[in-house]
């Protein structure tokens, strides 16, 4: 149907790039009439953004072993190369500063088997050998991974916790953008209120799906964006007294049995002093 063979059919089930009726496929499942199909195509040959390998100013090295490396992500980082971003890179800044990844996956994005927003920091795990590459995409396919992020939002949720199940997709207007929309992907959020203050609210986050910009839609869709999220309608006059100029969402703690031991380990991440500055200027106004 898209023009591929078998091996590279094979290589975009085993990736997690098809899914079957909305779950991911299986190489040994059969499509009926009246099944939806759904398959993230790779780009064309010569379109890969190349990886430049070099080291990146602030990102720091949580923990490291033979499998598994988590870095603490900065802001203004992606996770790997994309068409269209000239920016510093997880993958890139790892091996320009000499650590190890997996090959398994696209040439652009090895080792990397989840990922983080530009723009939202936090603790992020790349895989460094092969099995545990297979392991911890399998972890993320099975949601057995704790991923936990706090988000500062406009004003206060309604209730103060809840859950928000809502299936995203690409905007309509075709600008970049995400959306709650009718045919998107199931999504569900678990939001906590930590603290509330006068303008805002300082909130867990728990996620069952890894939808791109998750976060951020579903807050926006609550009408309560993440403070200075300005593609997402949140108040530039509040984000620039909070001196925010990006989305105040962290990734905190990441959880997951070791690839190697099968023990569980937990990882955390402080608030970057952009993140933490923001909460003192609130503090002080309360």
């Amino acid at each position: 149907m898209f023009g591929f063979s078998r091996t590279g059919a094979a290589d975009l089930i085993a990736a997690g790039d098809v899914l079957l009726d909305g779950r991911q496929a299986m190489k040994s499942d059969r499509v009926t009439a009246g099944a939806e199909l759904s398959v993230v195509l790779p780009p064309p040959p010569g379109a890969e953004p190349a990886v430049i390998a070099e080291p990146v100013p602030g990102m720091g090295i949580v923990y490291e072993d033979d499998d598994i490396v988590v870095v603490d992500k900065p802001r203004g980082v992606a996770a790997h190369p994309t068409p269209g971003w000239t920016g510093p890179t997880v993958i890139g800044g790892l091996l320009g500063a000499g650590h190890r990844v997996a090959t398994s996956g696209a040439a652009e994005r090895q080792g990397i088997v989840h990922r983080l927003d530009a723009n939202t920091t936090g603790v992020m795990v790349v895989a460094k050998s092969e099995p545990a590459y297979s392991a911890l995409k399998q972890a993320f396919r099975d949601r057995t991974v704790s991923k936990t992020y706090h988000a500062l939002i406009q004003g206060h949720p309604d209730p103060l916790r809840g859950t928000i199940d809502a299936p995203i997709g690409r905007h309509p207007s075709g600008d970049g953008r995400f959306a709650v929309v009718a045919d998107g992907r199931p999504s569900v959020t678990h939001y906590d209120t930590l603290e509330a203050f006068r303008a805002a609210s300082l909130v867990s986050v728990g996620l069952e799906t890894g939808r791109t910009h998750q976060i951020r839609v579903h807050m926006a869709a609550l009408r309560h964006p993440c403070c200075g999220d300005l593609l997402y309608g949140a108040d530039p006059v509040l984000a620039a007294h909070l001196g925010l100029t990006r989305q105040w969402l962290h990734a905190v703690r990441l959880s997951f049995e070791h690839p190697a031991t099968g023990r569980e380990v937990t990882f955390e991440s402080p608030y970057p002093d952009d993140l933490a500055h923001a909460l003192e200027v609130l503090a002080t106004e309360s």
